[in-house]
């Protein structure tokens, strides 16, 4: 830096003493006039003033309008003419000096004062710490479309997580002032940077965490030597004139004189934070009378000397990062200097949601058992993504735990927390209202209610005032700007569906009984709902799909404690005949057993959280039936809290997660008769599923899919079979098929435990085979090895082979050896050297087997060499009474493959060879006129053939009954 440009940082630094102390104006005002760097006009300005003071505030506009080179000039007369004061404000060295020890101070200051938080429900004196709460959220930048906002408004659950990491910008591994001010794909660094966000998002937790870093030396940027924090909530309370050095004090331990200095010193190294913009009360005056400011030590109204920062008449050079709701966006847009850069908070994914629980509780188990709680309430989940509403889940859930209340029972309701949702925003974000809560909250419910008739959740701006008088002053709503053709369009918005549901419901209780009842009449009886009308008589109805959260909402604000509250915070009743009409219509379709709103009717009773009423809903279901799909985590809380209120149930069909096995695991060990499917089960599951099993049930049926269970965890749970007093039918997905399987398998069924159905099925490639299935079929055991195909590339020689036999011989199959040679013959192709001798080893078993009845082989082609053997086990298996050739495949999922061909030689060899005539010969496939030599099996003409019908020929003694159905038409396999 030259002499002339340090010079003039010092006359800035010191200007506001200089305007109140300097005696000698006229002298250094002559002085300046004679050396040419004043002209005629402003001397006679300054000539006329009156006092000293407002000489110097004139003679500024001079030096402001020279620059360094006339600002130099007037140091060297103040030095000249005011030596003593000059000497007091000290030289520009002693000043450096002094700015770096009052900056290393600030930021000691900052350290302190911002490492710590007080929460909403702070006691006086308590105080978190900011690490311990502040979680990164997820920051757009730019402005999104109208069909994204939608998208986001209407998604919840999974869908509403992958869209928010879609949009996200800013990476976690840096700071945010890093990434709000890097350079853009243009080359361009801006200079002020819009951080908009909805209220409770996080806008003034991720300014306090800016500050902190800065002071902290946690920033990678270099450009910024010095942050300031200007809280427009509490320049509201500011009153009189005040210049922005002073106002920039009031959140600092420097002086008003340091703070110009530092300005003055570097402006293009400064950054301000300005949080709260919407919250500022700008007046409705004409401000065309405020003063036009342009210096940092200027007094002025809080407005003017906001105005002037933002537009860059004060500080031109430096940073401006500015927090606001969406609301205040656009004024905020028209004032800022620009270049600029809008941003946007759009909240926290999962992943943040996680780590702010984490970061809340400090406590492992803690931690992970709040929050997979939340994780598993859709509805929560997706409203986590505001970061207000982590605070007040975590809080009360905290509260709970320290009450002893049971950890697994989640929290009491949904309702609960969007009530104490709405009380915070009105008490901590919403100042100076123009209307009374109750008439906001009802007015905010007929907005919602007409987006929910219209299936709307984006509300243009001139129907708002319909009937909102103030929409932009309501902290519950969005606004957003959007380009259409060449113009703007303003729409509003409510944060999310979920908070628009809630609203509608907040306004329904509001009304008279009558209107209460018109309006449940309409939307329960409305034209969309007729087809529902085979289930639910008319006096009752049922309501319309997009209306149910409404139901639900309904049912938690008739919760005696909900309730309670709402009339505590918000001045809102919650009528008796509200809760009556529900419990009425909940009565009727618990009578009616609709499982179509079974799922729905365990959420409404959870919600009510009345457990006399419960019991009397739960009556007519003493049998549930929730296997058609898997069962959310939230549904399990639900039928967990239901069924806790009814402890004598006789029976349930349930289709539920491995994870849900353990919440799950009090009901199902006191319920006699059980039917699961359990999900994506896995050996650490085992366990949980033993325990809930317990002993002496009727086990209808036992489904473990999506699972890779070792041979041990199978055992175990053939194990448990023998505690029950019956079981329908075990089928597992298991990791192999092997040898020891066979093993855990043969120990079964020398034992006496009663079961219809064991099915092991398995993807691996390598294993003995790919399904193995034992059942009970008309009074027989009946043995089922598959080998899958997956393509024409990889056909099993021999995809799969039945035996039925009496129960009690079921010890004479050995099914280790049995398997090992169905693997052996299917892991080489029928033109091998050694295929012959595979299959003879494989079927030379099967005479052994005590009773043996049927056979059942699937070969791809039935040969010469193929109907022989079929000719040896008839002779050699003495109470075979069936044997089925089925020409063709499995496919990977167990049903029908590839089709298979029956040659014409193989047909003639059965058709002339003597054959017990107590022994009937099936064969089914497409039969094949040509010779072998001659058949195109596995071309691409194959379905152009006309030689090829399906056939089915039954060989009894010697007669022979042949059946023709179609031709032949190939699956694609591809």
């Amino acid at each position: 830096m030259d002499q002339d440009s340090e010079r003039a940082r010092f006359v800035d630094a010191h200007w506001a003493a200089l305007v109140q102390r300097v005696k000698m104006v006229m002298p250094i005002v002559d002085e300046l006039r004679s050396g040419g760097m004043m002209e005629w006009e402003p001397n006679c300005k300054i000539r006329a003033a009156n006092t000293n003071q407002e000489k110097m505030r004139e003679l500024y506009e001079v030096l402001h309008s020279g620059g360094d080179k006339v600002k130099s000039a007037f140091y060297s007369q103040l030095e000249k003419h005011e030596s003593c004061l000059f000497r007091a404000l000290g030289n520009i060295a002693q000043t450096a000096e002094a700015l770096i020890e009052s900056l290393n101070k600030y930021k000691k200051w900052i350290q302190r004062e911002y490492e710590y938080v007080t929460e909403y429900n702070s006691l006086p004196g308590e105080y978190v710490l900011l690490s311990e709460r502040y979680t990164q959220p997820l920051i757009i930048m730019r402005h999104r479309e109208k069909g994204e906002r939608e998208e986001e408004m209407c998604s919840v659950g999974e869908s509403f997580q992958q869209l928010l990491i879609s949009r996200n910008n800013v990476d976690k591994d840096s700071s945010i002032l890093d990434a709000l001010f890097c350079v853009d794909n243009k080359g361009i660094s801006p200079c002020s940077v819009i951080l908009q966000g909805n209220s409770g998002n996080g806008k003034s937790f991720t300014a306090q965490k800016s500050m902190l870093d800065w002071a902290s030396g946690n920033l990678h940027r270099e450009e910024f030597d010095c942050l300031f924090h200007l809280k427009c909530k509490e320049l509201n309370h500011i009153s009189g004139e005040q210049s922005l050095a002073e106002l920039l004090s009031h959140n600092s331990n420097l002086t008003s004189d340091q703070i110009s200095q530092i300005l003055q010193k570097s402006p293009e190294k400064i950054l301000i934070l300005i949080d709260g913009f919407d919250e500022f009360r700008f007046s409705h005056s004409d401000t065309s009378n405020m003063p036009k400011l342009s210096h940092v030590s200027e007094k002025a109204p809080p407005e003017a000397s906001l105005k002037a920062l933002l537009r860059g008449h004060i500080l031109s050079e430096s940073f401006l990062l500015v927090t606001t709701r969406s609301t205040a966006t656009k004024t905020l847009g028209s004032l800022l200097k620009h270049p600029q850069r809008f941003t946007e908070i759009i909240g926290f994914s999962e992943k943040e949601v996680e780590e702010y629980f984490q970061r809340f509780f400090q406590n492992e188990e803690l931690f992970r058992k709040a929050f997979e709680c939340v994780k598993a309430n859709e509805t929560l989940i997706t409203a986590c993504s505001i970061p207000v509403i982590c605070w007040i889940i975590c809080t009360v859930m905290r509260e709970r735990f320290s009450d002893g209340a049971d950890v697994t029972s989640g929290l009491e309701t949904t309702t609960s927390i969007y009530v104490d949702f709405v009380s915070t925003l009105l008490e901590h974000h919403c100042q100076g209202l123009s209307q009374p809560v109750p008439i906001l909250l009802r007015s905010l419910g007929q907005l919602a209610e007409r987006g929910m008739l219209e299936k709307q959740v984006l509300f243009e701006e001139k129907s708002m005032h319909e009937t909102l008088s103030n929409p932009a002053g309501s902290p519950f709503l969005c606004k957003f700007l959007f380009k259409r053709r060449i113009c703007q369009e303003t729409m509003f918005s409510f944060m999310h569906l979920s908070f628009q549901e809630f609203f509608t419901a907040l306004y329904f209780i509001s009304l008279a009984e009558r209107d209460f009842l018109d309006k449940l009449t309409e939307r329960f009886h409305s034209q969309t709902q007729s087809y529902l009308a085979l289930y639910l008589d008319e006096k009752y109805g049922c309501p319309e799909p997009h209306f149910l959260p409404v139901i639900q909402f309904l049912c938690g604000l008739s919760h005696k404690e909900v309730s309670s509250s709402l009339e505590e915070t918000l001045n809102l009743s919650v009528h008796s005949f509200v809760r009556a009409q529900l419990e009425e219509w909940i009565l009727h379709v618990s009578a009616s057993r609709d499982y179509n709103f079974l799922p729905f009717i365990l959420h409404c009773l959870y919600e009510l959280h009345e457990k006399e009423f419960v019991q009397k809903a739960m009556e007519a279901w003493q049998e549930l039936d929730m296997s058609w799909d898997p069962l959310s985590r939230m549904d399990c809380w639900a039928l967990l809290y239901c069924l806790d209120c009814c402890p004598l149930f006789r029976s349930l069909k349930l289709n539920f997660g491995a994870e849900e096995l353990k919440m799950l695991q009090p009901v199902l060990c006191r319920t006699p008769e059980l039917e699961l499917t359990v999900q994506n089960f896995s050996d650490t599951d085992v366990a949980d599923l033993l325990s809930a099993l317990g002993e002496g049930k009727r086990l209808r049926e036992l489904r473990l899919n999506s699972s890779c269970l070792s041979d041990e965890s199978v055992q175990q749970v053939l194990n448990a079979l023998h505690k029950q007093k019956n079981v329908g039918g075990l089928q597992i997905a298991v990791k192999s098929i092997s040898a020891d399987t066979a093993h855990v398998i043969t120990d079964f069924l020398q034992t006496k435990a009663r079961w219809e159905e064991i099915s092991l099925r398995t993807d691996d490639a390598e294993s003995l085979c790919s399904s193995l299935r034992l059942f009970s079929f008309e009074g027989k055991l009946v043995l089922n090895v598959v080998k899958w195909c997956s393509g024409l590339q990889n056909e099993p020689s021999l995809s799969e082979i039945i035996l039925k036999c009496p129960h009690s011989k079921a010890s004479s199959i050995n099914i280790k050896s049995f398997l090992q040679s169905f693997h052996s013959v299917n892991c080489i192709t029928d033109e091998s050297a050694d295929f012959d001798r595979q299959v003879n080893a494989l079927l030379s078993q099967l005479p052994s087997v005590s009773g043996l009845s049927a056979i059942n082989l699937s070969v791809p082609v039935l040969t010469e060499t193929w109907a022989s053997r079929i000719l040896f086990l008839v002779e050699s298996c003495p109470r075979l009474a069936v044997i089925s050739f089925n020409a063709g495949l499995k496919g990977s999922d167990g049903t029908e493959g590839l089709p298979g061909l029956l040659m014409e030689e193989g047909i003639k060899l059965l058709k002339e060879s003597t054959k017990r005539p107590e022994c009937i010969v099936n064969i089914r496939g497409f039969r094949c006129s040509k010779t072998s030599d001659r058949c195109t099996r596995h071309t691409k003409q194959v379905e152009e053939l006309s030689c090829n019908q399906r056939v089915t020929i039954e060989f009894c003694g010697e007669k022979c009954t042949e059946d023709i159905k179609s031709k032949l038409e190939l699956p694609d396999v591809n």
